[in-house]
């Protein structure tokens, strides 16, 4: 019988809280002023303009000319080879779900602090997983995982080293999995998926830097047999009509990213300035997020929701917070005085 980590049953780990979680922060602060400027995200506050839809996007399932012209557009954007080696999934968290159930059970390391969701996803079928600081630890796994750049502190870590620990793995019919979610407005030799190297799986994420979380759009690039795999899983249609004709769209508009990376980078000196005359030191981040701390971290997160301000806070690090960018003026207005107050 195949020992996939699938029909593995185990005690499941405690939830894990994420950013965004605006129902949970209006409870405890039911008195905050509205709407709520939600800053727990690294998802950009001003998103792709939606094309016009047709229709017929609405009303029958999307056809394989469709899912063809997405996954071409993908691997334009991201320098992929071939269209081929993409797979499009409703959003990476599908993504990571999946992934486990494509292993034998596996030592997993994975490179932390980081995205939380990995270790759970590995860790609930069934494969042992254990959290590294250190990218050489990463050689004696089975399977290595590696957020770059990292969330939440930014770290970038190099691609040869990254190349050097795939031939490490590969030699040992090992994996690594790279999820570059904020990898689009990083320089292009910094992402390994114009040049895969073997027994790797890269991950990309549509929602962040196109601003469309909602739209739940993600790939996979890897090699033949695990795309396969992948597709297997996940099943005809695993992606909507809309999602398949917004993202095309979006992938190809090189205006657009290129205007969006110059606002990011002026927003984000804005925001450096606003935090480090609050008290806080900057000490990571993209051009979607800053990572900052502060002695009164938790204060200074309470005095914010008080103000309907939601930020992202660490539980494992109390000194720790994550800051989204503004979407507007007016939410530039409201972030200055709840800061200065």
């Amino acid at each position: 019988m195949d020992d996939r980590a699938t029909s593995t049953r185990v005690d499941q780990p405690e939830a894990i809280v994420h950013g965004g979680d605006l129902d949970a922060i209006g409870r405890r602060y039911p008195d905050a002023p509205q709407p709520w400027i939600d800053l727990s995200t690294g998802i950009n506050p001003v998103p792709y303009p939606l094309p016009e839809l047709r229709a017929a996007s609405w009303a029958r399932l999307p056809s394989k000319a469709e899912q063809h012209a997405l996954q071409a557009a993908a691997a334009a954007r991201y320098g992929v080879a071939e269209p081929e080696m993409i797979v499009a999934a409703p959003g990476t968290q599908a993504l990571l779900q999946i992934m486990p159930r494509l292993r034998p059970r596996s030592r997993v390391a994975v490179l932390a602090p980081t995205y939380e969701e990995h270790a759970l996803c590995w860790r609930r079928a069934g494969h042992r997983v254990e959290l590294v600081d250190d990218l050489d630890a990463l050689a004696a796994a089975d399977v290595a995982v590696i957020v770059n750049p990292n969330n939440p502190t930014g770290g970038l870590q190099p691609r040869d080293a990254l190349v050097r620990l795939a031939s490490t793995l590969r030699r040992r019919d090992g994996l690594l999995v790279v999820d570059e979610a904020f990898a689009d407005l990083s320089p292009r030799e910094a992402s390994l998926a114009a040049d895969l190297p073997p027994a790797t799986i890269v991950l990309r994420s549509f929602g962040k830097v196109y601003g469309l979380a909602g739209m739940r759009l993600g790939f996979a690039i890897s090699s033949d047999d695990i795309i396969r795999h992948m597709r297997d899983e996940l099943g005809p249609w695993a992606v909507s009509g809309p999602a398949l004709t917004i993202g095309a769209a979006a992938l190809a508009d090189d205006t657009w990213l290129r205007q969006t990376r110059a606002r990011l980078t002026r927003d984000c000196a804005r925001i450096d300035a606003l935090l480090s005359q609050a008290g806080c030191t900057a000490i990571g981040g993209t051009l979607l997020f800053r990572l900052v701390a502060s002695a009164r971290a938790a204060d200074i997160a309470d005095r914010l929701a008080r103000h309907g301000i939601h930020v992202r806070r660490f539980p494992a690090q109390p000194s720790w917070l994550r800051f989204g960018l503004p979407g507007d003026e007016a939410q530039w207005q409201r972030l200055a005085e709840a800061l200065a107050g």
